[in-house]
């Protein structure tokens, strides 16, 4: 996009929008008080070349708190609050203030952060930009009023703003382009424009990997090469005493930066893998014994090390993970390998270690938010450990002769939990990752499960163990009860991949009919909407006996008289219900 004029911005961003005409349109408000039109294309082309079909909105000028009110139903609000315009030449003006008319002005502007927090309360997701003084201050050694003021306006957002707020760092963008690529002073003091193209680009960029994030388009798993990609040199040619890979040296220290930058991702929950043409008993030896390797076995999720083709390998990680091979980044040092894997597997993020070592770490930090996840949880901090754990259940499952023999032998058990605030994070979560076992694949923040507790809808969320462990909270439901009319509407219905084929969500919906039907629901009410993803599901609701009304080919629509439904009597799975309850 950097390097495209705004006028071809706009010619591609109309062609975009027609190409995705028919799909849902994804709501955005911007408000502000500084002049910000320009964004609007811009970012509605970020979003749509990510096959996001959004649709940008502006409020009037200089009337963000009333706007807020009037645009709190948008998927998206982004508020750019000019600390300069909060009065006419506040950059220059706060500097004579007394004492008095400075809190005064805070004052009067946390009132209004607070009406602008109320109003939008539940709305799904709020981008709002922290005030900054580094345009007009850049140049000053000592703080003044003005940054006075800007330092007690961040503090009031930091520490009243709700779980759907995200606050966006203006002045990391300033310190990557430049003040003088962000900032037209023509323009500001002539009609209140302050940002340039390159700026408003620059944040589309900044802000795109939180709504993909939301929308379930973040990267799942990053996948190395090993010769001049883990390490420097040739292990095959080499030798393992010859590769180097330790801050002790020139090259080396590139390559332990990587490896650490690595292990950060897995302990957020990135899946590491290899794919590496090369003997695999070589790389093991690195991995246990090499004396400066930091990223080990204990690290690493996947490992396709052969003499196969790159292609056919990553497409095994995707399947052996169950993830999609959209889900992949990949990192080679090859210009054959890399443009292979690009004609070959489109849908993967190739990253190619550049020809100058010093820029591969940055090439990796520059990257690093492709896989943002806006919601962090339990699970993801222990995701290696219960990968691992499911290659001990494989494995074991090939011992046995019938899959229900399998199953028993597992000892599994399920939790079920309702409405229970501390899983909030973990269900919005699941709604933005989960492809594969999702029946309707509707992307949900946090507010946006809070407000259906709110209204009413009641949230299931179940977490899974078995002997080999704990895979916490691996599936939800979220359903609408109408006591009035004694019908229930099951809104979505999803599960990790991690816990597919183990008759989970049969005994899980035992359960859930038995509830509903103590809450005297006599008719259930479901929907399957077809993805490219969640095909495996199409047939579920049909399987356990609910009626097909109307299929579309896109949409099929499902009713269920509750007394009519026929347990699965899954005896191997013992199913508790949360003590919160």
């Amino acid at each position: 996009m950097f390097d495209l004029k705004y006028t071809e911005i706009l010619r591609q961003n109309k062609q975009l929008g027609e190409a995705l005409a028919g799909t849902q349109v994804y709501q955005l408000t911007m408000l502000s008080n500084v002049i910000t039109n320009q964004l609007n294309e811009i970012l509605e082309y970020s979003l749509r070349s990510a096959d996001i079909n959004a649709k940008v909105n502006g409020g009037d000028y200089d009337n963000i708190v009333q706007d807020t009110l009037k645009f709190s139903k948008s998927d998206v609000v982004v508020i750019f609050w000019e600390l300069a315009n909060l009065v006419d030449g506040l950059q220059y003006k706060a500097n004579l203030m007394s004492d008095a008319e400075l809190e005064a002005l805070i004052s009067k502007v946390c009132s209004e952060i607070d009406f602008v927090i109320a109003n939008l309360k539940s709305t799904s997701l709020v981008l709002f930009n922290k005030f900054s003084t580094l345009i007009f201050n850049h140049q000053n050694l000592r703080s003044n009023n003005f940054d006075r003021i800007c330092d007690r306006l961040n503090a009031h957002i930091t520490t009243n703003t709700g779980n759907n707020f995200f606050i966006i760092d203006i002045d990391k963008i300033l310190a990557k382009l430049s003040i003088d690529k962000c900032a037209d002073f023509r323009y500001y003091y002539s009609s209140k424009a302050l940002y340039t193209i390159d700026f408003y680009k620059a944040y589309a960029q900044f802000v795109l990997p939180i709504i993909k994030s939301v929308k379930g388009k973040a990267k799942k798993a990053l996948i190395f090469d090993c010769d001049n990609t883990l390490w420097k040199g040739i292990l095959g040619e080499d030798g393992i005493e010859k590769i180097e890979m330790s801050g002790a040296t020139k090259s080396g220290v590139v390559f332990e930066e990587v490896q650490n930058l690595a292990i950060e991702l897995a302990q957020k929950g990135i899946l590491i893998g290899l794919c590496s043409k090369n003997n695999p008993q070589d790389v093991d030896i690195v991995l246990s014994d090499h004396a400066d390797i930091t990223l080990r076995n204990k690290d690493i999720t996947i490992k396709k090390v052969n003499w196969e083709d790159k292609a056919t390998n990553l497409r095994a990680i995707a399947s052996d993970l169950n993830i999609g091979i959209d889900s992949l980044v990949f990192v080679d040092d090859s210009d054959f390998e890399a443009n292979y894997i690009k004609e070959n597997l489109p849908q993967v993020s190739v990253l190619q270690v550049p020809a100058n070592l010093y820029e591969y770490p940055k090439l990796i930090r520059d990257n690093i938010n492709l896989f943002f996840n806006i919601t962090q949880s339990k699970e993801d901090l222990k995701k290696t450990e219960m990968y691992k754990q499911q290659a001990q259940r494989t494995e074991e499952k090939a011992a046995f002769n019938d899959v229900e023999s399998y199953l028993r032998s597992l000892q599994l058990e399920i939790t079920v939990h309702a409405n229970a605030p501390v899983f909030t994070p973990r269900v919005s979560q699941l709604t933005q990752k989960t492809n594969q076992f999702n029946l309707t694949t509707k992307r949900y923040t946090e507010a946006d499960i809070e407000n259906f507790i709110n209204n009413g809808a009641w949230i299931f969320a179940f977490e899974v163990k078995d002997k080999y462990g704990d895979s916490g909270i691996t599936g939800a439901v979220i359903v609408q009860i109408d006591s009035e009319t004694k019908v229930a509407i099951i809104d979505s219905f999803l599960m990790s991949c991690r816990v597919i084929g183990r008759n989970i969500e049969q005994a899980f919906f035992d359960f859930l009919i038995k509830y509903l039907q103590k809450a005297n629901v006599e008719t259930i009410n479901a929907q399957y909407i077809k993805t490219y993803k969640n095909e495996q599901v199409i047939n579920f609701y049909d399987a356990l006996g609910f009626t097909c009304k109307d299929d579309d080919g896109i949409v099929k629509n499902y009713q269920l008289i509750a007394d009519n439904y026929k347990s699965n009597n899954i005896d191997y799975i013992k199913v508790n219900y949360g003590t919160e309850n």
